[in-house]
């Protein structure tokens, strides 16, 4: 019986590992125009973002997006302009692993592509930036 459990985990690990190279074979880098035209939308509002990176009212969600994390570092009058970026960035984000997952013939990758850039945004991250480690707590890098 120990012997079968033992073999039957070997298995499923078998399985995860292929499914993980499988994975390891996707283009992350893939440059398609829809993928340029979201990298340069994200890049141009990343210049209205960075000073709120920096005073820590936004940061890096575990799940790959970005979320007001302090909106009391944000002056009332400019909450709704922020709100409307984290938005906009939002959704730039969905779109993006949506396209690099389908543009890698594997739409079925998509939550896999979304959780390795979400490590890559924390590993790019300035230093003073927060992020959400894996139990979901704000941290400072």
């Amino acid at each position: 019986m120990w012997i079968m459990n033992v073999a039957r985990c070997g298995w499923w690990a078998l399985l995860l590992l292929l499914a993980g190279s499988a994975f390891a074979q996707a283009n992350l880098e893939v440059n398609t125009p829809a993928v340029a035209a979201l990298q340069a939308s994200m890049q141009k509002r990343h210049a209205e973002l960075a000073s709120f990176y920096n005073n820590g009212a936004i940061g890096l969600t575990r799940d790959g997006f970005i979320a007001l994390r302090d909106a009391n570092a944000v002056p009332l009058a400019q909450r709704q302009q922020v709100n409307g970026l984290v938005a906009a960035e939002n959704q730039d984000r969905s779109a993006l692993y949506r396209e690099i997952a389908r543009a890698n013939g594997k739409p079925e990758w998509e939550n896999d592509i979304r959780t390795t850039f979400a490590q890559r945004w924390v590993d790019k991250a300035q230093g003073g930036w927060y992020f959400q480690n894996n139990a979901g707590a704000w941290t400072r890098k």
